[in-house]
């Protein structure tokens, strides 16, 4: 496990040094969340049914913002042809880009969610539950999303390839994850939906990094 540990620490100390293109992510995520109730004016319960879809859905192109650039730095410098040379796991070395992915733009969106969510006059135990649906539903996006950066390496026109690729599959995390707190706020009970986004989140943390291993072996041949 040494060198997905090493992975993550590399790629995060990379990304310090572009942190513009780290806050792009949560800058898009706050400008929609914020100017979607001034769209649509100040009625409570207005925002309150509309604030999980809206924050989910911000959350989920804040997420893709950064699936462009998850392999692409490595394979313009050399340093993915070096990893698939390595002795090591490339699967375990994908999982650390994934990781790191998801620190860095999955990890922030769930601090904030909740801050933003206020705009929409949620509850405390709605803000709660956006809060953990976003914790288990936006691994999932990182984890589907770098399968498709994985197939579209090198591609010109990738970056809307990968929306092409993977926002049909990011669907139903969308779904459950805004539907979760739909759920409870409405006295439903959200733990059916909750159960559902960790199913998803485990299968997809087991395959994804085979199925990106296997589209950059591709990519580079």
């Amino acid at each position: 496990m040494n060198i997905f540990f090493t992975v993550v620490q590399r790629d995060l100390r990379l990304a310090m040094r572009r942190k513009a293109e780290v806050l792009n992510s949560v800058f898009f995520f706050a400008v929609v969340a914020t100017l979607f109730p001034l769209a649509i004016g100040p009625e409570p319960a207005m925002l309150r049914q509309i604030g999980p879809g809206v924050l989910w859905v911000g959350a989920l192109l804040a997420t893709m913002l950064g699936l462009p650039r998850l392999f692409e730095a490595d394979y313009r410098d050399g340093s993915l042809e070096h990893m698939l040379l390595s002795p090591h796991s490339l699967g375990l070395m994908v999982l650390g880009k994934i990781t790191a992915h998801w620190l860095l733009c999955g990890v922030p969106l769930v601090i904030l969610a909740p801050v933003l969510g206020l705009q929409f006059d949620l509850s405390a135990d709605a803000l709660s539950m956006l809060s953990l649906s976003l914790l288990l539903g936006t691994p999932v996006l990182s984890c589907v999303g770098a399968i498709g950066a994985a197939l579209t390496l090198g591609v010109r026109g990738g970056g809307v390839l990968i929306s092409l690729l993977v926002l049909p599959l990011f669907v139903p995390v969308l779904v459950f994850g805004a539907g979760a707190v739909q759920a409870l706020e409405s006295g439903v009970g959200a733990q059916a939906h909750v159960s559902i986004l960790l199913a998803m989140l485990l299968p997809a943390l087991f395959f994804s990094p085979w199925a990106c291993s296997a589209g950059l072996r591709i990519a580079l041949e």
